[in-house]
């Protein structure tokens, strides 16, 4: 039976009842909720805390948590911890810091750690009459958040920069109050918020105050106070260095310096082609977001900053480069990445607090320069492969395993088909008509 009308309370539900519900208006079967309770935690009070994560929690989804090691970083070495449900990608990351760890390992540096706030608002009046109320106001704008900041100052952090920007030219009337600020080793989106919540507050206050008191014409009203994603000057970089020389063990058709060689050339073209631009980056993100995630930190905003810096001079392109000169290759990675090691799923999540424990509990700028070194590590892989003998064979056999399961091959069946597949290409299809014909 389908749901025929809009249903009132259902955050107010337990757990049970939600499952009830869905088995009586949608058709669950006893199958469905037998798989929804598999996957609850059997420890109650665990349970608790990854029901109180979401809302209408019924269940959980799990993904594999697996290890990458061997990266070396700036002369240490790291297991990383990496969540996410593509075996390929663990495989990638390892192989290419196994690599690398012969050859340098991966250098990174953190550029800087700026983050942004705004408060939009809209003003009527003449725009030279606000700049005069905001300059004006500009002391006392910043002192009415100080017992917000305190703490944050005190760890070197703290609100940094504020100013008003005009954005009329896009938009009638419209304004903003930017503000910069540093959140040590958080990633700060509450902190952020709170403070420009207050500032917008205030802002608003001082204005009218301001307007009355000059008998000026014009009417402010506050449409939004929120942090931005997009933190361009949240910087880390990280970067290969080796002789090309080095490189002649990927593809014995190729010298180290043709394999260097026709590397540029690939990532080049997707500096150029944002087709192919957007499918290198997401190799990426694959490298970055399976640690990400496994730290308690925000994936989906990394991914849309690190998206609107790839555009930010109008075309979308890599977020990565590679080069050769005086016989050297150099491939590296430079991205925007607003990541904490307190504070929110990093401190509350048990997994996220064990990831960080197998990391040495780095501080939040380690951690932006290990996940930088997973990306540009998954990076490599990808571009090396395809540069080769080609992406798919790889992949495929690492999805031999997933293909196994879903025909639900027996363990006869699944040693007769690693063996039988070593020197075939993989495909769901030939597969199956393997597993049709074996005993």
């Amino acid at each position: 039976m389908a749901q025929q009308k809009a249903i009132s309370g259902f955050s107010k539900m337990s757990a049970s009842e939600k499952v009830r519900w869905l088995k009586e208006v949608h058709d669950l079967s006893p199958g469905d909720v037998k798989n929804l309770e598999q996957h609850l935690h059997p420890d109650e009070k665990t349970q608790q805390t990854y029901t109180e994560f979401s809302e209408n929690t019924i269940s959980n989804f799990f993904i594999p948590f697996g290890l990458a090691p061997n990266f070396l970083v700036n002369g240490k070495w790291y297991v990383l911890p990496m969540a996410i449900e593509e075996s390929s990608v663990v495989a990638a990351a390892s192989h290419a810091a196994k690599f690398w760890s012969a050859h340098g390992g991966f250098h990174a540096e953190v550029e800087d750690t700026v983050k942004v706030g705004q408060v939009h608002f809209f003003w009527t009046g003449d725009p030279r009459a606000i700049q005069d109320i905001f300059k004006r106001s500009l002391t006392t704008l910043q002192n009415s958040v100080s017992s917000e900041t305190e703490s944050m100052r005190k760890r070197g952090g703290g609100l940094i920069n504020l100013q008003l920007i005009n954005q009329t030219e896009n938009l009638d009337h419209y304004y903003q109050l930017h503000t910069e600020f540093r959140t040590a080793d958080a990633m700060g989106a509450n902190f952020i918020n709170t403070v420009l919540e207050k500032l917008a507050k205030e802002w608003k206050r001082l204005a009218q105050e301001q307007v009355g008191q000059n008998n000026l014409e014009g009417e402010l009203e506050i449409s939004m106070a929120i942090l931005s994603n997009y933190t361009p000057d949240c910087i880390v970089k990280v970067w290969l260095e080796t002789e090309t020389s080095h490189l002649g063990g990927f593809d014995a058709s190729y010298s180290g310096e043709a394999f260097a060689q026709r590397f540029v050339r690939a990532v080049e073209v997707a500096r150029q082609d944002t087709h192919r631009a957007v499918t290198h980056n997401k190799g990426i993100f694959n490298g970055l977001d399976s640690v990400i995630i496994a730290t308690g930190n925000d994936f989906r905003a990394v991914e849309a900053c690190g998206h609107a810096y790839a555009a930010r001079d109008g075309v979308y392109r890599s977020l990565s480069y590679a080069k050769v000169r005086n016989g050297k290759f150099r491939f590296e990675l430079k991205i925007p990445l607003a990541i904490g090691t307190v504070g929110g799923l990093t401190s509350g999540h048990p997994m996220a607090r064990t990831s960080l424990k197998l990391l040495g509990d780095p501080s939040a700028e380690e951690l932006m320069m290990i996940v930088a070194a997973a990306g540009l590590a998954n990076n490599f892989s990808a571009v090396r492969s395809m540069i080769t003998g080609g992406i798919q064979e790889g992949h495929m056999k690492m999805h031999l395993a997933n293909i196994l399961r879903q025909l639900d091959a027996t363990e006869k069946q699944k040693s007769a088909a690693l063996t039988f597949f070593k020197k075939r290409t993989v495909s769901y299809s030939a597969v199956k008509t393997f597993i049709s014909e074996q005993p």
